[in-house]
């Protein structure tokens, strides 16, 4: 019997009622210097004056661009390494017309920073952030308000993915997927069980030091210190920040072989690494490609780990925005769902999407749908004023890596 043919109840978040409240502490000026950090002089100059545009803040109004004209004959995405199924991919160009390119980056950070220095001239027309960085990006006038009359099947998507507290109106964006953070590890070099970030630490300094990778993610890195000590990933406590920014440079880093997002993609089909923190749906890729599945053994973070959702946005000046919109449209289609969640390993939070995975006979469905209990674990992050510091932790823990 496959895992997918295991009954279980269909799992959902909570509606954006009972989700934490966004935080805008940060600035304006501080979210361009983050991206400035990342950027470098390129964003320092094309920051220099300020944005003109919307100035909405996703609850406000906002006049969309697209209308429903004829579609341009290509879309180009800026998104998260290998992150839709080339067959849904192909057949929107089969059936609509528009060809397809798409772009990947690491880190919302790595967004955020082309997007600021393009000014609106990034040539992306389809963006992927995590919600959190939503009303930043609104404010700074790098995204394009949606006109959700070209998105009808949005109809299909579950209400509990719709109007969460980074959008309230989904006037900016519409869930592409949700996921959470854990690690993987190559049971036959690490012969103990590991179920902990306490663990992953211990782990990383003995059997798989210099074997071991991480998240090339700032948020995700500090995670990792402040998930197993019981701090609040978001914290803005300046002595919980150098204590995480001591442990990671001085103890953590020496051990560490790589930083990437995207292990599922080769180092754990060719076993590059032993120990390697992971997001869900990557390591369910990784898992399934390699010629030895049963190697491999899927942690959930624990006692805590991280709640994210990305989202389907414009950006600023897209130049193919009705074929933006027509795409958007079309991967909510119920037709498309499961070849996503297939291919993505992720809850695309659309409609009665994990019983319809199930009754497709999709494989290692604990990787993708989490019980009530294991939801109740995740946090959803922030954007608040620690933010430069995590960036800064973030280069100098990459530093003292020798990445």
């Amino acid at each position: 019997m496959s895992r997918a043919s295991r009954p279980r109840p269909v799992r959902v978040l909570a509606h954006s009622s009972a989700a934490p409240r966004i935080r805008s502490e940060l600035t304006r000026r501080g979210f361009l210097t983050v991206a400035a950090t990342l950027g470098g002089a390129t964003v320092l100059s094309a920051c220099g004056g300020e944005e003109s545009g919307s100035t909405a803040t996703g609850t406000g109004t906002a006049t969309p661009r697209a209308t429903g004209g004829d579609l341009e004959d290509s879309v180009s995405i800026y998104t998260w390494g290998d992150y839709d199924s080339p067959d849904v991919l192909e057949r929107f160009t089969s059936e609509l017309g528009p060809t397809i390119s798409l772009d990947s980056f690491n880190s919302n950070e790595e967004l955020i920073a082309k997007l600021v220095a393009a000014r609106g001239t990034s040539g992306y027309d389809i963006v992927v952030p995590t919600g959190q960085f939503i009303p930043q990006m609104i404010e700074n006038d790098l995204l394009e308000p949606l006109n959700k009359d070209l998105i009808p099947n949005l109809e299909h998507m579950d209400e509990n993915f719709l109007g969460r507290a980074w959008d309230p109106e989904n006037q900016w964006s519409i869930c592409k997927a949700w996921g959470t953070t854990g690690f993987v590890y190559d049971n036959t070099v690490i012969t103990r069980e590991l179920t902990t970030w306490n663990d992953f630490i211990d782990a990383a300094q003995n059997e798989a030091s210099g074997r071991t990778s991480l998240l090339d993610d700032p948020a995700e890195l500090t995670g990792i210190y402040f998930w197993a000590n019981g701090i609040d990933w978001t914290t803005e406590d300046e002595a919980d920040l150098q204590a995480a920014e001591d442990f990671l440079v001085n103890d953590m880093a020496p051990h560490i072989a790589a930083f990437d997002s995207y292990p599922g993609g080769s180092a754990i089909p060719q076993g590059t690494h032993v120990l390697m923190q992971s997001w869900n749906g990557d390591a369910r890729i990784g898992i399934m490609e390699s010629p030895e599945p049963e190697r491999w053994t899927w942690v959930l973070g624990a006692p805590a780990t991280e709640l994210w959702m990305d989202n389907w946005c414009i950006a600023k000046g897209a130049p193919n925005i009705e074929a933006a919109h027509a795409f958007i449209d079309f991967v909510l289609h119920p037709d498309q769902v499961i070849d996503q969640v297939d291919y993505i390993g992720y809850h695309t939070g659309a409609a009665d999407v994990e019983a319809r995975a199930q009754e497709a006979g999709l494989e290692m469905l604990d990787l993708v749908f989490f019980t009530d209990e294991q939801v109740a674990t995740m946090q959803e992050g922030e954007v608040n004023s620690a933010q430069q510091r995590i960036v800064d932790i973030w280069n100098r823990t990459k530093a003292a890596a020798g990445a």
